[in-house]
């Protein structure tokens, strides 16, 4: 009989040791997180400010872009506009630049034989 009560007396100790280390465990990891809760504050900072500022680059290319784009289509209508009017004003040195830019650009397409 005496081994059964010191039996229960070391369970008792190693609940009472399973437990202090669990209440231990939780300790040190409040103690890490409340370590790292200003770093990981500042990652998020530092992840919010690179996101505004990726947006805002993004938002003056877009806007870039777009004056960009309607430039090249007021010069492509200057273009066209020119090209009419040279066309109009000259029509026989027009056909005659017609037919000779055509004459190259079959000779240069032409596959060898």
């Amino acid at each position: 009989m005496n081994t059964s009560l010191t039996a229960t007396t070391d369970d008792k100790g190693m609940g009472q040791a399973v437990d202090k280390a669990s209440i231990s465990a939780h300790e040190k990891i409040e103690q890490a997180a409340d370590a790292l809760h200003p770093t990981v504050d500042r990652l998020v900072q530092g992840a919010h400010q690179a996101v505004d500022k990726l947006a805002g680059v993004a938002t003056q290319a877009t806007y870039q872009w777009e004056e960009k784009s309607e430039q090249v289509k007021d010069m492509q209508q200057k273009l066209t506009d020119d090209c009419r009017a040279y066309v109009r004003d000259k029509p026989v040195t027009a056909l005659a630049i017609a037919a000779g830019a055509g004459f190259l650009l079959s000779r240069l397409l032409r596959s060898p034989r």
